[in-house]
């Protein structure tokens, strides 16, 4: 996660995601199946050491099914079955969230298949690879069987796919509503990235504005409010109360992410929340959208790198803007409740900076 070889994965579907872009020649479109696409086919390369073309059926497939199911994951009946099983198993919705998972398992289970086929030690391409060359050993072959392997593509998948498209969705909100804050972006751009030329993660720490951006999208966006649930490993005592062992313990980011005594303004979109009095990127203590501790998102390095090579390059070649008819006070920046907090339904117009 988040190595060098993937960044030119993550540049090389760049160039698709700013075609399709291009495609509309300015006109309004919906951002929501391309954004997924994209950030899909990044775990796809890592995963199968392949990517698909955005027209491509199964491929399309794929990115209903992981959408379908996290969006199920965030609605009521299914977040109290989450938490009730033994009650809410009336509720029945849960069963839709499992046909979804057995769906996606299909899908892998067919390209592990395809895979195994064509399995050549001196072409390790993805993850599966990988995990294959692995399994040819015998005394790891008890816990690298086929359902491990499955189970944690589809973890990657879901963790991987609609957490990244998504904050890059609200980037691209944002910049609409906030043009000043797109324009200095782009100027940041433009004098430390040649034009032609692609974004690196290098680039990074000579943009500290656009550092900033980001972090200050991620923040506000509060994309996971409720994180992921965690279990206490043993008996913890907090503030003069004991949490027993095993207990289930839901981590509220936002009352982090919009502390009072830790954000100047933490209901509004304002950057400079990580700056300095002198222009320089500051990082806080209570920015952990990635979570915290030994049990932290495991791709936060991957999800960094795909948030910055996404972001910059779409605002290196695009200036983002409303419909006609829609100005920037139009603009609803409250969220659609699922597992995830989305925009809600809106369109975008691209126009090429060139």
């Amino acid at each position: 996660m988040g190595k060098k070889t993937v960044e030119a994965r993550i540049q090389d579907e760049l160039f698709p995601l700013i075609e399709n872009f291009k495609s509309h020649n300015g006109k309004p479109f919906d951002t929501n199946v391309i954004m997924n696409s994209a950030v899909s086919n990044v775990i796809c390369s890592i995963i199968f050491g392949k990517r698909f073309e955005y027209d491509d059926p199964e491929f399309k497939k794929l990115i209903r099914i992981v959408t379908k199911t996290t969006k199920l994951a965030g609605t009521p009946k299914v977040m109290m079955f989450n938490y009730f099983p033994r009650i809410s198993t009336f509720l029945g919705l849960h069963n839709k969230v499992e046909q979804n998972i057995n769906d996606l398992c299909e899908f892998i289970s067919k390209r592990i298949k395809y895979k195994k086929k064509e399995f050549d030690t001196n072409a390790i391409s993805g993850y599966i690879d990988a995990y294959l060359m692995k399994q040819e050993s015998a005394k790891v072959e008890k816990y690298f069987d086929d359902e491990n392997m499955i189970y944690s593509v589809v973890d990657l998948f879901g963790a991987g796919t609609e957490t990244t498209s998504t904050t890059l969705r609200w980037g691209i909100l944002l910049m609409m509503k906030y043009p000043e804050i797109q324009k200095k972006v782009q100027e940041e751009i433009r004098t430390h990235i040649k034009q032609g030329q692609m974004p690196t993660v290098d680039d990074r720490r000579n943009m500290p504005y656009t550092e900033a951006v980001i972090h200050e999208i991620q923040r506000f966006a509060n994309i996971i409010p409720l994180n992921v649930s965690h279990t206490t490993p043993s008996d913890v005592y907090f503030r003069g109360y004991c949490i027993p062992k095993g207990t289930e313990v839901i981590p509220f980011l936002t009352s982090v992410l919009y502390d009072k005594t830790q954000w100047k303004t933490p209901y509004e979109f304002n950057p400079n929340h990580f700056l300095d009095a002198n222009g320089k990127f500051v990082k806080q203590n209570a920015f952990m959208p990635f979570s915290a501790g030994r049990r932290a998102c495991v791709g936060e390095s991957l999800a960094r790198m795909e948030l910055f090579l996404f972001f910059t390059g779409l605002l290196q070649t695009f200036t983002f803007y409303p419909p006609p008819g829609v100005s920037r006070e139009d603009i609803n920046l409250k969220p659609g409740i699922g597992f995830t907090l989305v925009p809600l339904p809106h369109l975008v117009c691209a126009k090429l900076n060139y």
